[in-house]
């Protein structure tokens, strides 16, 4: 028996398996990409509904491992509680298990078998791919020949270790495993370790089991030590970042260890007294696939209730303590570029809460030349302060995302966002102008008329709400609301060419103090200009 004939082709077949997962994946992503944009909305729900979101997403993207690296830059970033993961995180190891699902397909649904529909599937999502103008067919047809070749890779592996069926030394190895369930769990936590994939690992035991070359014990204990071997990659990612990341990390670390130790248990007695026949006869891939998905749902509602106290073992390891809110800080983490719809979305959210720092900001501005509150001179300049550092910081993660591949339509929001985010930035400038010409009339004991105040205090009140309302449709995407910005933008122009026609027959007759009047002018161009990136926002809004 010559090994490299067998080791050569599965590590092709491996090669195509993994291969064959990555752009199934990435179609899917990419075609689901809208659906996933509602997926921050749900982080604000329940632990249950935590499980379901990591369910959901690691069914999509086919990798937990992928998603608890999400998770952890989630946290690292602060827009998501250590609560919140911990849901993710058990719901990812129930996603996990689709690709078990798909690669059994061959044996509880025969029409999939990899000979039959693979080489089919691959030539229609070629033929898909060479004719398709449409990203969205090009999408369809990536999941399409991703799911061909993820058969064939399975297939290629299955046939290269099918002469290992009659090397004893060979079966012995598996025997040993299933016999001693410490080096079971071992084998299969360090083989996902290496290649960093719990679905790929899967995929090998069940490429093996095809030929019946593995044991049902043996089967049982690699499945649960794979679990743990994927928390590799979510700890790999969380070194250098802050402490919360690093907690979300180890609870992955401690689910799983938690959960394995549980079920060993378990198999143990099963294997060795109740039914030792069983745990010696060979395993299918099906049953690998029941297996798999029995330990991981199983796992998670045996521990669900307990999720509180993975929590705090894990804030232990790692001496976790709260923090305080910094305001300024980016909530965006580069572990998400991993998934860039979510991404998308991630900076999205910023966007808008750097919108509403603004908005903050201009709520005080626009009174503070009458109130000249010296508390709100400083509140507002602490905003710009604020908002400077977020439009930096955002600026330079979509930019990155940009980079990214991503769809034609989240290349559009990306460049929607960096207009938006300009333009946001420059109302805050503006708001800041305002606080420097309120400094000058205190300084100068400076006032208006009473006629410039009323004149003015319209004028901030329309430009207000013109903002507020682009904030809304952005925030919504609304058309309609997007509209009645432009009609309040057009309104802050005629205003502003009334109030300047006035106040300038005002300083001519004397009515006015001239040094006053200059910071009215300056004060209504700053308004005038706001309303201005107010409507520029609706209209981003209008051409999305």
């Amino acid at each position: 028996m010559s090994y490299l004939n067998i080791i050569l082709p599965f590590v092709g077949g491996l090669g195509m398996f993994i291969y064959g997962m990555q752009i199934m994946a990435s179609g899917l992503e990419n075609a689901a990409g809208n659906k996933m944009k509602s997926v921050l909305e749900a982080l604000t729900k329940n632990k249950l509904m935590g499980v379901l979101l990591g369910a959901t997403v690691t069914a999509i993207i086919q990798s937990s491992s992928a998603t608890t690296v999400m998770v952890v830059g989630f946290v690292n970033a602060g827009i998501m509680n250590l609560v919140q993961a911990m849901g993710v995180i058990m719901g990812a190891n129930i996603g996990t298990t689709v690709t078990a699902w798909l690669v059994s397909a061959n044996e509880w649904a025969k029409f999939l078998s990899p000979e039959k529909l693979a080489p089919i599937a691959i030539m229609v999502g070629v033929i898909i791919l060479l004719m398709a103008k449409k990203s969205s067919a090009k999408e369809v047809a990536s999941i399409i020949i991703g799911f061909g070749l993820l058969f064939i890779g399975i297939q290629t592996m299955s046939g290269a270790v099918a002469p290992l069926k009659e090397s004893e030394g060979f079966k012995s190895i598996f025997v040993t495993l299933g016999v001693n369930p410490f080096l079971g769990i071992l084998a299969g936590a360090l083989v996902t370790a290496i290649i960093q994939s719990s679905s790929a690992s899967v995929g090998i035991l069940q490429s093996l089991a095809a030929v019946g070359l593995v044991p049902f014990n043996a089967a049982i204990y690699i499945i649960m030590g794979q679990n743990i071997g994927t928390c590799v990659t979510a700890l790999l990612s969380s070194i250098g970042a802050k402490k919360n990341a690093k907690t979300a990390a180890f609870m992955h670390l401690t689910f799983n260890i938690v959960g394995t130790v549980i079920f060993t248990v378990f198999a143990i007695v099963y294997f060795k007294v109740i039914n030792p026949a069983m745990g010696l006869g060979s395993i299918n891939q099906t049953e690998i696939s029941l297996a798999h998905t029995a330990f991981n749902i199983g796992t998670t509602v045996v521990l669900f209730p307990l999720s509180g106290y993975i929590i705090k073992i894990a804030k232990k390891i790692t001496g976790y303590q709260e923090n305080t809110y910094d305001e300024s800080k980016v909530l965006l983490d580069d572990r998400m570029l991993e998934t860039p719809s979510i991404a998308v979305q991630a900076a999205f959210r910023e966007t808008l809460r750097m919108g509403e720092v603004v908005k903050r900001a201009l709520e005080k501005s626009k009174d503070l030349l009458f109130t000249r509150n010296k508390e709100d001179i400083v509140l507002i300049k602490e905003d710009e302060h604020i908002v400077d550092k977020l439009c930096s910081g955002i600026s330079d993660y979509v930019i990155k995302v940009s980079s990214l591949n991503i769809s034609e339509a989240e290349h559009q929001t990306v460049a929607h966002l960096l207009q938006v985010l300009s333009d946001m930035e420059r109302v805050s400038d503006y708001c800041e102008n305002i606080t420097e010409f309120t400094e000058h009339l205190i300084d100068k004991k400076l006032k208006f008329t009473e006629v410039a105040s009323t004149q003015l205090k319209e004028m901030g009140e329309v430009i207000n709400e013109s903002y507020v309302l682009a904030l809304e449709c952005f925030e919504g995407n609304d058309k309609e609301i997007a509209t009645k910005v432009i009609e309040k933008e057009t309104r802050a122009d005629d205003l502003e060419i009334t109030i300047r026609s006035k106040h300038i027959k005002r300083l001519a007759s004397g009515e006015c103090d001239s040094e006053a009047g200059v910071v009215f002018l300056d004060a209504l161009v700053c308004f005038e200009r706001i309303s201005d990136h107010a409507r520029n926002i609706a209209e981003e809004v209008l051409e999305k």
